[in-house]
């Protein structure tokens, strides 16, 4: 599976209120892996940005003046994340201002363009109930180093976070399984890859063994002598 973590750097809170995106970052895993096939880009928002936005990125208005619009690089980012899991923090916030910007191109939303979109945030509140899961919270919890964070960054941010989400799901890699499309409208059919496993093979003991030939008895009595695995050759079924 190719997933891509995500983050966006953005002018204020806004994207309705006119605030747009300064800053993209995006990390590519595929089956869990890093790639180092990571995109990221610094945008001019044709406007400033708020006072407490650049507090907390740290990206001058001046730095981003001769940077490219949103509409430069809207086709590079659509075909790289063509068909991928896309894995955000906060999702809400990063799908809401790329679904602005793509508004104001007259383009389809992004969500479009993608297999599906995955809150790390909102599987943190699920996974650690009543803690603080911001991304710097779960560095600390999950043990990814985050000292190079001195302010919040699209591509460190996307790095950090694609660290943090598969220390989250690791367990999940113990099963292989695919989901495939049945027959069925809307059914889903699950396959679990049992190959890595090794399955112990417990033995009967004599007396559960008897047991057993006492109840095949039975049923051979009761059926006139015509169970099946009695009118069957031993050797057709060894």
């Amino acid at each position: 599976m190719r997933q891509i973590v995500l983050d966006t750097e953005t002018t204020g809170l806004s994207a309705e209120g006119g605030d747009r995106i300064i800053e993209i970052g995006c990390v590519e895993l595929f089956a869990r892996k890093l790639t180092g096939n990571n995109k990221h880009w610094y945008l001019n928002p044709e406007r400033d940005s708020h006072e407490d936005a650049l507090k907390v990125h740290g990206i001058s208005n001046e730095f981003l003046r001769d940077k490219p619009k949103f509409a430069a690089v809207a086709d590079e980012l659509m075909d790289y994340v063509a068909g991928a899991e896309i894995i955000i923090h906060n999702a809400a916030f990063d799908i809401g201002f790329l679904n602005k910007e793509l508004e104001l191109l007259g383009r389809p939303p992004f969500t479009g363009h993608v297999s599906r979109v995955v809150d790390s945030l909102a599987m943190a509140k699920e996974m650690f109930p009543g803690k603080r899961n911001s991304l710097d919270a779960l560095c600390d919890r999950l043990e990814v180093d985050n000292s190079g964070r001195t302010l919040h960054g699209a591509l460190l941010d996307a790095e950090l976070l694609a660290d943090v989400y598969i220390n989250m799901t690791r367990g999940q890699d113990a099963l292989l399984i695919d989901e495939v499309e049945s027959g069925a409208p809307g059914a889903i059919v699950t396959r679990v890859d049992l190959r890595q496993f090794t399955l112990p093979v417990l033995l009967a003991s004599e007396q559960e063994a008897a047991a057993h030939e006492e109840v095949l008895k039975q049923l051979d009595k009761a059926s006139g002598g015509k169970t099946v695995w009695r009118q069957v050759p031993i050797s057709a079924v060894a």
